[in-house]
């Protein structure tokens, strides 16, 4: 078909210029509602004007092209055409709605105009016509005190004032008992008022009316509650909103007549049952109103509350077919507005109805069995962020918060606990069998152990990429970060937002989806992993291509990233496990050391410790890859801060306390993410590698042997920038293996790798590959050094940085792919052209971000590892990152 116009499109009459593929130029309901007219449904005619004429009248000033009024008054006159009526015709005039449309739902965030094309004229007309002068008056009112709102800028909430003055002077209870010459009275002082705010009378011009009203529909999209939807997201400016004029049918015409919305499965929980409810001679903007009681449609057995399904059987008999027939046609469950107009049913609006994760899962699962739809596309339709929602516990929905201050949504999930404000209390608490939440400036590994026992972190600094998220998300308990308002007092053991203090010991609820941080405790709602749930991640693995691997340190963490699928450890981090009592000494000892031999005697307490644990992360994982990083952070992290701590070091080591001090002091860094630590460390104190090797290989065979599957270590070296820092650790590593050997006369199959976190590292790959057998990138200190950004510091200003537009994204949340991502391209390439069977993953936190996985599965990555209770998020999103590149191909 040829179309009849460039901004303009009609609809309705049982033919569409449009249809339901051209949603990014007619917007949603402008698509769907000529998808339906071609369908053959019954939907008032009208037409649509484009989202490309949104974006040309905000770059001209909010001025149209010169060929828009004709085309707009060809497309009324074929309205006119197809109703019989005319616009502003003192007999039988046309009446219209004006409602947006964006390419998705920006629900009440947008403009709409009912009734347009009513004066003091036509609704005298109207009054005639359907001899109800009540039905004709009230709804010129309301068009009055909509569009006086809307287009002419006066609050609706001064015309609800005069509605109840005068109510209140006649003692009239509700709206509904007021009469057409009650509905006389109040137009009048509305016009009035109209003429005293504005010093002009209330338009009386149809046309004057219909572009004003095209005008801020359009203008909308600009709005304050519209800016801040599409920011939060992440809806482009440019894709603008369209504007649909539709000619009105009138669901409070006769008892004959009605308005209704219906969702074609259940939005809490897709099952297949019709859900919604209709409103019996209404209009519908009352289906709005707090005082409508709207009716279910379909009958309750039990209930004394009528039904759409017992007042109307014929129309709700008619009505039923058409959702099993919209539900067939689009493959999805719908959405349905519909107006019963003197017992014609007309649908008004047809699009993917929103639902809850739990839903969504289930509909997809269930329109693949149904055969609308393949296995493919069910994984493609699920959000995989939404599965956080489906694996952690939630505030439930009837709960009432009471924000006491609000952060980022470092690590999903919800938890409420007795609030502490150190490691040493959490202990204590929980010991006593109290739940706390722990809430600190910021965390440090100092404070691991305490984090362990916690229920929920909070913290004051900090972003999405900070010790404390990492750490909380890969214990897979919530955390809230940058909290930026709260003033954290130690000494006092308090916290105080504005007025409102609390203190160690108080209650408080924590929203690591939301970044809530709540005053008091609230019921929870635990997660439920559906046989649905089993059903899709099934046809997930069978599509993927990336492997998932978890971020791991315990065995606890092990089990539970196996449950969630996951495909081994890419990350297990050894500093981790030394904060905890029965080591903590032996490694400040050892730090503290002045020769290696005491270094050495300090090593001997840990081997077992550290073999052990080993042991126990290859015996969870049964076989399954197992990437251990060699100890990594600056050990400065590992020695006491306080007088206290520091005193029973000293006593414990039999020396002088004011030396221990000196001793610590003088391990400071200036800046230590970039100082003495990771391979540097490795070099200046190879004993730790030495026992952490040891330790390991002993580990792997004793764990082989236990479960009967061999096991292949990977040991990663942190921080490389240099190929000789590798060769150089790698050097300590293969002698250790060749005495563990001998030793325990078993042959242990090993690769030795590093993490490439260093842009140096990136560009001189194709060296280190020659000495690495596998490549690990590490993109939160990636990120931080290609940006020269501390993560722990960039959550102050990097929402700045987006508001004003200058990032698009936070880097530490979603890979820089122009250049982190740029660097992970180098690498990947010059590391497989040193070594093409050269095994490449990346283990920062971007592992479990669906972008980020998309790019690895451009770039060609072996696998992705993240935090165990992500791993299912990061399955899906390989898969559905492989079905994008199958496309594309």
């Amino acid at each position: 078909m040829v179309l009849a116009s460039h901004w303009v499109y009609n609809f309705g009459g049982s033919e569409a210029d449009g249809n339901a593929r051209m949603r990014n130029l007619l917007g949603s309901k402008g698509a769907n509602l000529a998808e339906m007219t071609n369908m053959g449904l019954p939907v008032p005619p009208g037409f649509t004007i484009t989202t490309e004429l949104c974006n040309s009248y905000f770059a001209m000033g909010h001025v149209y092209p010169a060929n828009l009024k004709s085309e707009v008054d060809v497309a009324i006159e074929r309205i006119c055409a197809l109703t019989g009526r005319r616009l502003g015709d003192p007999e039988k005039p046309l009446l219209l709605s004006i409602r947006s449309g964006a390419r998705i739902s920006i629900p009440g965030m947008m403009e709409a105009i009912l009734n347009l094309g009513l004066n003091d004229q036509t609704v005298e007309a109207l009054a005639r016509e359907t001899g109800d002068e009540r039905f004709a008056y009230d709804n010129y009112r309301r068009f009055i005190q909509k569009y006086s709102d809307v287009v002419l800028g006066i609050d609706q909430i001064a015309f609800e004032e005069i509605i109840e003055d005068y109510k209140d002077e006649r003692d009239i209870l509700f709206d509904a008992d007021l009469s057409a010459e009650d509905w006389k009275a109040i137009i009048e002082q509305f016009k009035a008022m109209v003429q005293d705010e504005l010093d002009e009378p209330f338009p009386q011009d149809i046309q004057k009316q219909l572009w004003g009203a095209i005008s801020s529909v359009f203008s909308s999209w600009m709005n304050a509650r519209a800016i801040t939807y599409r920011h939060l997201h992440d809806i482009p400016e440019d894709w603008g909103t369209s504007a649909n004029v539709q000619a009105m049918v009138f669901g409070n015409l006769d008892d004959n007549s009605a308005v209704g919305v219906a969702f074609t499965r259940s939005q809490d929980t897709g099952e297949k049952t019709l859900e919604g409810s209709f409103l019996p001679r209404a209009h519908g903007e009352d289906m709005e109103s707090s005082s409508a009681k709207p009716l279910p449609l379909i009958r309750s057995e039990g209930s004394d509350v009528k039904s759409m399904e017992e007042l109307m059987p014929d129309i709700f008999s008619k009505f039923l077919t058409l959702c099993d027939r919209l539900e067939t046609h689009y493959m999805d469950m719908m959405k349905l507005g519909f107006t019963i107009e003197k017992g014609k049913l007309w649908m008004l609006q047809a699009r993917a109805a929103t639902r809850t994760p739990k839903a969504a899962l289930r509909v997809a699962v269930d329109l693949a069995k149904e055969g609308l739809i393949t296995e493919s596309e069910a994984v493609a339709r699920v959000d995989p962020r939404s599965l956080d929602q489906l694996l952690h516990p939630t505030i439930s929905d009837s709960e009432k918060r009471v924000v006491f201050a609000k952060g980022m949504a470092a690590s999903p999930g919800a938890a409420s606990g007795h609030l502490v404000f150190r490691t040493q209390d959490a202990e204590e608490f929980v010991s006593h069998g109290r739940q706390v939440i722990l809430m600190r400036v910021e965390t440090s590994p100092e404070d691991v152990h305490g984090m362990h026992v916690a229920r929920g972190i909070v913290t004051a600094r900090g972003g999405m990429t900070s010790h404390a998220a990492v750490v909380a998300r890969g214990m897979g308990i919530p955390c809230v970060t940058g909290a930026g308002a709260m003033h954290i007092d130690y000494k006092q053991e308090s916290v105080t937002v504005g007025s409102v203090v609390l203190r160690k010991g108080d209650l408080i609820t924590i929203d690591g989806s939301s970044g809530d941080v709540l005053n008091g405790d609230v019921q929870m709602q635990n997660p439920e992993l559906s046989e649905e749930f089993a059903t899709l991640m099934g046809w997930v693995d069978k599509i993927r291509r990336l492997k998932v691997r978890c971020n791991a340190d315990t065995p606890q963490d092990a089990k539970a990233a196996r449950e969630f699928g996951a495909e081994g450890i890419g990350l297990c981090r050894t500093e981790h496990m030394f904060f905890q009592d029965d080591r903590i000494f032996d490694i400040r000892a050892m730090i503290i050391a002045t020769s290696e031999e005491d270094r050495r005697r300090s090593m001997d307490k840990l081997l077992p410790l550290q073999r052990a644990d080993f042991e126990a992360l290859f015996e969870t994982m049964a076989g399954l890859p197992v990437t251990i990083r060699l100890l990594d952070p600056p050990l400065h992290e590992f020695l006491p801060n306080n007088r206290h701590d520091i005193a029973a070091m000293a006593h414990a080591l039999k020396i002088d306390e004011d030396s221990l001090t000196s001793r610590i002091h003088a391990m400071h860094e200036f800046n230590p993410m970039l100082g003495h630590r990771g391979c540097r460390l490795a070099i200046s104190k190879p004993e730790v590698v030495e026992m952490q090797a040891r330790a390991i290989f002993e580990a792997a065979v004793s764990a082989g042997e236990k479960t009967g599957a061999p096991v292949q270590p990977e040991i990663m070296v942190p921080l490389v920038s240099i190929r000789e820092e590798l060769e150089f650790v790698k050097a300590r590593i293969d002698s250790t293996a060749k005495a563990v050997m001998k030793e325990m006369g078993h042959e242990i199959d090993y690769r030795v790798g590093t993490m490439i976190e260093l842009p140096r590292a990136a560009l001189q790959a194709r060296k280190i590959a020659e000495s690495a057998e596998f490549f690990s990138f590490g993109t939160n200190d990636l990120t931080q050094t290609t940006y020269g950004i501390s993560r722990d510091d960039a959550a102050r200003f990097i929402a700045d940085y987006i508001k004003a537009g200058v990032l698009e994204q936070d880097p530490f949340i979603s890979i820089d792919i122009e250049g982190v991502g740029e660097l992970i391209e180098i690498a990947s390439e010059r590391g497989r052209f040193a070594r093409p069977d050269i095994t490449l993953g990346i283990c920062g936190e971007h592992g479990g971000d669906p972008v980020s996985i998309e790019f690895c599965e451009r770039v060609g990555l072996d696998y992705v590892s993240c935090s165990p209770y992500r791993v299912p998020i990061a399955r899906l999103s390989a898969a559905q990152a492989t079905l994008r590149r199958h496309q594309r191909i």
